[in-house]
């Protein structure tokens, strides 16, 4: 058996396939689908690309990784742009991802719809959680750019409507990085305030999603939720809809129109102000002339007009109920009387004082007081007392007395 003349080493080996990949694939594109995502303390993210077919290892530095907007998940379709790379100490090759980019959907689009399901499930949307603007504020708070055109316009409309309410501009950046974290401190600052303003008001001119994209910001919305101050949102035109939006208090679609909702207009109130003038003065009017007409009709009653007539009639009634109240009080005495003496006659004649009156006595043992209605049941030598119309006598049985 003949011996190699050069034998390379694991480490010559795999150095020049390391040298070979890494210069044939300095740059490229990858689509595929994201499973096996691990996150570790540290920051960067693990992950693998496969197809129907194949799979490929790859991971994303922390640096690069905190740039994504969107979440990465398991089961997500994406196209990443990096490059190959060797791992020597294993042996193996890694793809390692400089920008990521969901397929189908851009990558703010992606991180607006993700952060927005997460929020409303907080509830941090929810219609109840909104509160009204006060009908006249006195204090306004804004947080946007100084120089911006959202300001301007804000001012001179305010201007024209409403006079009576200071302003205080709270000035932050409303773009670029950093600028979240800077409204949100800025929303802060203005609920520690010692005297709070009655709303505060986030704004900024219009843009493309990029240049609104701080109004959309985890921060910024928590900000704006959390505020004890009625917030209102006015971010770019119309038609853009952020999550700032979602979460204020009140939604204006330009800058100019939150100025029309915090504070009505001067000539309306004028105008709403004469006419309760004139309803008040008409109800006035109305009112005096209804107590005229009821005090002219109390002038011309019979009451006003012969005051004691009344007192006169309730006193005649009052000696005719009188005299009629003594006549049949004498007709119930004689009554009464009447039926006394048939009762007393009756009485009378039912009294035992009265049967001794014609003749008989009423006899009784005189060791009990037993009435004796029967001679057997006397014995010899028993004394009794008989009881007479008038007085009474006391005698000895001499014989036992029997049934006739």
């Amino acid at each position: 058996m003949s011996t190699p003349e050069h034998i390379l080493t694991v480490t010559q080996l795999t150095a020049g396939i390391k040298e070979l990949l890494e210069m044939a694939f300095p740059a490229l594109w990858v689509g595929g689908e994201i499973s096996d995502l691990a996150r570790p303390r540290s920051g960067h993210c693990y992950l693998t690309l496969k197809d129907d077919q194949s799979q490929i290892r790859a991971v994303v530095w922390r640096t690069t990784a905190g740039r994504i907007k969107f979440d990465l998940d398991d089961g997500l379709e994406v196209i990443c742009r990096g490059r190959l790379e060797v791992y020597a100490p294993r042996g193996t090759y890694q793809l390692v991802i400089d920008e990521i980019q969901p397929k189908g959907l851009g990558a703010l689009e992606l991180a607006l719809r993700q952060l927005r399901e997460k929020l409303a499930a907080e509830g941090l949307f929810a219609a109840e959680r909104k509160r009204r603007l006060p009908p006249f504020v006195r204090r306004i708070a804004v947080v946007t750019s100084p120089t911006g055109a959202a300001l301007r316009d804000f001012l001179q409309v305010l201007g024209r409507r409403w006079r009576g309410a200071d302003v205080l501009v709270v000035p932050t950046r409303v773009q670029g990085e950093g600028s979240a974290d800077e409204i949100a401190r800025a929303i802060a600052a203005v609920n520690r305030l010692a005297a709070p303003p009655d709303c505060l008001v986030v704004t900024r001119g219009g843009g493309s999603l990029e240049d609104l994209w701080a109004f959309n910001e985890e921060p910024v919305v928590r900000a704006i939720a959390a505020s004890r101050v009625v917030v209102v949102s006015a971010v770019g035109h119309e038609i853009d809809v952020t999550l700032s939006d979602l979460a204020a208090d009140v939604r204006a679609a330009t800058p100019s129109e939150a100025a029309e909702l915090v504070c009505p207009a001067t000539d309306e109130i004028v105008a709403g102000l004469s006419q309760l003038q004139r309803r008040l003065r008409a109800g006035l009017l109305g009112k005096a002339a209804a107590a005229r007409t009821r005090l002219d009709a109390l002038a011309r009653s019979r009451m006003l007009r012969r005051p004691f007539e009344l007192i006169h009639d309730r006193a005649r009634r009052l000696d005719e109920l009188d005299g009629r109240a003594a006549r049949a009080a004498r007709h119930r005495v004689a009554t009464a009387g009447n039926q006394v003496g048939v009762l007393a006659g009756r009485l009378e004649s039912l009294s035992p004082l009265g049967v001794l009156g014609r003749g008989y006595s009423i006899t009784r043992r005189t060791a009990d007081g037993r009435v004796v209605r029967d001679a057997s049941e006397l014995t010899p030598g028993e004394e009794i007392t008989t009881r007479f119309a008038r007085g009474e006598a006391v005698s000895r049985v001499e014989e036992g007395g029997g049934r006739e």
